[in-house]
């Protein structure tokens, strides 16, 4: 249902209540005309010490979805958006974000849906990447085999990742640049066709879009590619500048 503001689109976007990158960082890629209306999982700031504690965070998220979804329905949005990348893969098997799909079509009827499983494989093939990529994301190493299965399943070779490990939900929007472009060299080398960022709450959008031209080729942030589809699938072509090749060219 457009409005005056949203006179293009308005996306109703469900992301973790811990999240404070999401928002700004769609924001600033938002053409005029669109509204994004944000709607949080209520999520604990506890601490993240090891495995068994990350897995519980996503559990808690996993649980807090439809409340979430049918929270945001009530804007009448024209689209939904789920602002969380680790609950799109994390139990996905052959069929990355599809369990997660019917489950907010469930709830939320025909209405279209944007996840990370489904941006960033189309993401990749538009910057035309042919198989091998590395990872960065804010998890522990639990997320590895979940990660692996989705790369697997997308058609890519995973060749190296980091996981930051980062101690709380709410800390990982305090990672900084420099820890960023550590890891970006830690992960990047000749064999790597591009980097892909995963953690919706690790602020990285901007800086991704910096790091294409100091290593020249593709890194793609979750944030970034998310959006791109979004609008991508809803029409709008708009060229958006600062954030990489696939909002500017793309």
């Amino acid at each position: 249902m457009t409005t005056p503001l949203g006179w293009r689109k308005v996306f109703g976007v469900i992301t973790p209540t811990i999240n404070t990158v999401v928002q700004p960082e769609y924001d600033a890629m938002r053409p005029a005309g669109v509204v994004n209306h944000m709607e949080g999982i209520y999520v604990p700031d506890d601490p993240v010490a090891n495995d068994a504690d990350f897995d519980e965070l996503v559990r808690r998220i996993d649980v807090a979805l439809e409340d979430a979804a049918m929270r945001v329905m009530s804007c009448k949005p024209d689209h939904l958006i789920l602002g969380i990348s680790a609950e799109s893969i994390w139990d996905s098997g052959d069929n990355p974000g599809e369990a997660v799909a019917k489950r907010i079509r469930a709830k939320c009827g025909s209405i279209g849906f944007t996840q990370a499983s489904d941006a960033l494989p189309a993401a990749l093939r538009r910057y035309g990447v042919k198989k091998n990529i590395a990872i960065i994301t804010p998890y522990f190493p639990i997320a590895e085999k979940p990660i692996q299965s989705f790369v697997k399943a997308i058609g890519y070779n995973l060749l190296r990742t980091k996981h930051l490990s980062c101690k709380g939900p709410v800390l990982i929007a305090h990672t900084t640049e420099d820890q960023l472009r550590s890891a970006l060299h830690e992960v990047n080398g000749p064999d790597v066709e591009a980097i892909v960022q995963f953690g919706a709450n690790l602020p990285m959008a901007k800086l991704a879009g910096e790091a294409e031209r100091w290593l020249g080729k593709p890194v793609i942030a979750v944030n970034t590619a998310t959006y791109w589809y979004a609008l991508r699938d809803n029409k709008i072509d708009d060229k958006i500048q600062g954030f990489g090749r696939l909002l500017a060219d793309f």
